[in-house]
C-alpha cells in the first residue's frame, strides 16, 4: 500500500507527538537501523494537518537520518527503498509541494557530505533527464527563497558539498526565484566579507572551473569597486569575473578535463586532490 495512504486514523493526536518525539531521539541517538525501521513500521506515527496520523514513509525518515547524520540508516533506506526514499515528504516536512529536493537542501544546509554522495548515487536511478530535474530542482519558496542546492552550497560556504554537487551534473547557470546564479549567491557571501575568505575562494574556483561562461549580474560592481574586489577575489579571479581578462589555459585545460569526464571517474584522473569532487576533503 502507498506510503501516502498508510492512515491509521484512530491514532489521536498525543500519541502521535509521543511517538514522533521517540522516533526523533531513536535517530539522534544513531540507534541500530533494524530498531529504527521496527519503531517506524509498527509503532511510530506523526499526525498531519488534516487530522490523519500517517506512518513514516522511507523518505520522511531519511530526513531524520540526514539531520542527525546517521549514515548506516540512510544507507539502509537508499539501498532498501531506492527512489522511493527520494520522494517528496507529506506536507508535514515540506511546506512546497512543488520542492521535489528536500533531501539534497537538508544534506548541503546541514552540510551531511557523506549522506549527500549517497543521495547523489540513488539518484543514478532516474532517466537521465528526470535526475538532471531532481538535481537542478528550485527549492522551497517560503523558506530557501527558490534556490537550488548548489545555490544553498554556495551561500553556506560549503566548499565539500558544492564539488559533489557540481561532480554530479548540478549546473551553476540555474537561476533562483530572484534570478540570481549560483555564482551571484556566492559573489554576494564574499562581498558581506565572511570570516572565512580561504573557504569563499575555495568554491569561487570550483565555480569557474565548471562555468561553461560566465553568467555574473555584478560585473559592473566589481569594475565599480577594483581595489575592495581585487583583495578578496585574488587578482586572476577579478580579471576575469569583471571582464578584464579571459580564463588561463590552465583553467580551460581543467574545464575540459572536468567536462570530459563521468563523475565516477573523476577521482581516478590525474588532477591535483583539491579538484577530485568524489574523494575530496578539506584540510
Amino acid at each position: 500500500m502507498p506510503w501516502d495512504v498508510r492512515v491509521l486514523d484512530y491514532k489521536s493526536e498525543r500519541h502521535c507527538k509521543k511517538s514522533s518525539f521517540a522516533f526523533y531521539r531513536a535517530v539522534r541517538d544513531l540507534l541500530a537501523v533494524w530498531v529504527l525501521e521496527d519503531m517506524r513500521t509498527m509503532e511510530v506515527f506523526h499526525w498531519e494537518e488534516d487530522g490523519r496520523a500517517c506512518a513514516y514513509s522511507p523518505s520522511e525518515a531519511l530526513l531524520y537520518a540526514l539531520v542527525h547524520d546517521h549514515q548506516p540508516y540512510a544507507r539502509y533506506l537508499l539501498s532498501r527503498y531506492s527512489l522511493a526514499a527520494l520522494e517528496t515528504p507529506s506536507k508535514s516536512f515540506c511546506c512546497c509541494p512543488s520542492s521535489t529536493a528536500p533531501h539534497l537542501a537538508m544534506a548541503v544546509r546541514y552540510n551531511r557530505v557523506g549522506i549527500l554522495k549517497m543521495i547523489l548515487s540513488a539518484a543514478k536511478g532516474f532517466r537521465e533527464c528526470e535526475r538532471l530535474g531532481y538535481v537542478n530542482r528550485r527549492g522551497c519558496a517560503h523558506l530557501d527563497g527558490g534556490k537550488t542546492p548548489l545555490h544553498l552550497a554556495c551561500e553556506l560556504v560549503r566548499p565539500e558539498c558544492l564539488i559533489v554537487l557540481l561532480g554530479h551534473s548540478a549546473s551553476p547557470c540555474v537561476t533562483d526565484a530572484q534570478g540570481n546564479t549560483p555564482l551571484d549567491s556566492l559573489l554576494a557571501q564574499i562581498g558581506r566579507g565572511a570570516p572565512d575568505p580561504r573557504l569563499q575562494r575555495l568554491c569561487l574556483g570550483y565555480l569557474i572551473l565548471f562555468l561553461p561562461e560566465l553568467r555574473c549580474k555584478a560585473r559592473r560592481q566589481l569594475q565599480e569597486n577594483a581595489g575592495r574586489w581585487r583583495a578578496r577575489l585574488g587578482e586572476q579571479a577579478f580579471q576575469w569575473l569583471s571582464g578584464s581578462a579571459p580564463t588561463s589555459l590552465f583553467v580551460r585545460a581543467m574545464q575540459a578535463l572536468i567536462h570530459s569526464a563521468p563523475p565516477e571517474h573523476l577521482d581516478s584522473l590525474p588532477l591535483p586532490d583539491f579538484l577530485k569532487p568524489l574523494d575530496f576533503r578539506l584540510q
